[in-house]
């Protein structure tokens, strides 16, 4: 499944260069050395996902190594001007650091204090009433239904207060797939519904594809999760996404600058191409050490008034372009030489979600975190903590007891083994 994932991951961004040539890439041969050397990095690192166990840092690690791996490619591709070798050979490391502690570092229990679970069964519904009173407010400064091509338009026309602006964040990405995937292991229906359907809102008051796709993208992972294990469902949250644009593509023309353009391109290009970006632009500015961060500004000067997406619209006319943390930590804040040891620092921020979750079922980890790996393709770590819910589910996990699932296992367990001698379940 992996050799099938990155062959047709590589196949789509060689499409890309016809698809979208304002991207600066240019795919220029059927087969040739570049392309070699692109899909042996990924051959050699990529079997690290057959022998790790499943965790939170192993689904944050997939995504930000197809992320990597897609900049393998470009970087032997690119019509950019930068050090080429260097940012390739920072790239490699990067990755191999972030890996080593986001997939080793796996505590098998959590002794911390838990929230009891008398008190912990009726947090599901308080986040429901939470999200409905944020959606309420949030609705003072816009509401609106449109379209895609809409979206940008109405976006600008919100001005949502700073501190509704943190509880939309972590609404989106970690209050609702938490609530989610809680009621799917009680199996409370009726609550999962009004869930989705104050979930299928948010988008009128953020106007963002998070909000747009987040209810049926929870539902989407949640029937992965019924299918697959969680190693598997992981990879195939990016390979079904891959193969849609690719078939549209290939055989649905009237759709496919759309459908492309959304799974292809949006989803699993892009962050690529920004990592790209980021390391032709920082060859010649100034590095911003890590003045992105609000509180890092404070007490260092920024070179840049503006936030990072801005200065790079204005710069390459391609839209906001909002980086991973292999291109904002790493290479805008020390430069290629030393973001490999950024890297690092950030696999162990993504292991303390490891230890954070130890001992919580893997479909439960999988479901509550489908959001996140997807924000941390184009948001740095940093930011995600903050404003988009990082840091709160990491709490989340750390309080929530064990014993909630015993229950649930041991039913299945008894309809499963069959019945007794005395023919009793």
């Amino acid at each position: 499944m992996l050799l099938c994932f990155f062959g047709l991951f590589f196949l789509s961004l060689a499409m890309v260069s016809t698809h979208s040539v304002a991207f600066h890439v240019r795919y220029h041969d059927a087969f040739s050395a570049s392309a070699a050397t692109a899909l042996l990095l990924t051959a050699c690192i990529a079997p690290a996902f057959q022998f790790a166990k499943f965790s939170f840092g192993y689904f944050v690690s997939f995504y930000l190594f197809t992320m990597t791996a897609g900049y393998f490619w470009l970087n032997r591709f690119s019509e950019l001007e930068y050090d080429h070798r260097t940012a390739l050979i920072s790239a490699i490391v990067s990755i191999i650091l972030f890996l080593v502690p986001a997939l080793l570092i796996r505590p098998q229990t959590n002794r911390a204090t838990t929230i009891p679970l008398k008190t912990f069964n009726h947090l599901p519904a308080c986040i429901l009433v939470f999200a409905i009173f944020t959606l309420a407010i949030s609705s003072l400064s816009g509401f609106h239904f449109v379209g895609l091509s809409e979206m940008y338009k109405y976006r600008t026309e919100l001005a949502h207060p700073r501190a509704v602006q943190y509880l939309l964040g972590n609404i989106s990405g970690a209050l609702i797939p938490f609530a989610f995937a809680c009621l799917l292991a009680k199996r409370r229906w009726l609550m999962l519904f009004a869930l989705f359907s104050v979930s299928a809102m948010y988008y009128a008051v953020t106007l963002t594809k998070v909000s747009l796709f987040l209810p049926f993208y929870l539902v989407f992972i949640a029937l992965l999760s019924m299918m697959f294990e969680a190693k598997i469902s992981a990879v195939l949250s990016l390979l079904i996404p891959l193969l849609v644009g690719l078939f549209a593509m290939i055989f649905l023309p009237d759709v496919s600058g759309q459908t492309f353009g959304l799974f292809s391109l949006r989803l699993l290009a892009i962050p690529s191409i920004s990592l790209e970006h980021y390391n032709a632009f920082f060859a010649n500015h100034p590095l911003t050490h890590f003045c992105q961060i609000s509180i890092v500004k404070r007490f260092v000067a920024c070179p840049y008034s503006d936030q990072l997406g801005v200065v790079f619209a204005n710069e390459y006319k391609l839209g906001n372009m909002n980086a991973s943390l292999f291109a904002t930590e790493g290479v805008a804040s020390v430069g290629p030489v030393f973001a490999p040891l950024s890297a690092l620092v950030c696999g162990l921020v993504i292991a303390v979600g490891n230890k954070a979750s130890a001992g919580l079922p893997d479909r439960f980890v999988l479901i509550s975190a489908s959001v996140i790996p997807q924000i941390l393709l184009n948001v740095p770590l940093s930011t995600t903590l903050l404003s988009n819910g990082l840091g709160l589910l990491f709490l989340l996990w750390h309080v929530t007891p064990r014993s909630y699932f015993d229950k649930t296992a041991r039913c299945s367990h008894e309809l499963t083994r069959g019945p007794d001698r005395e023919g009793r379940r």
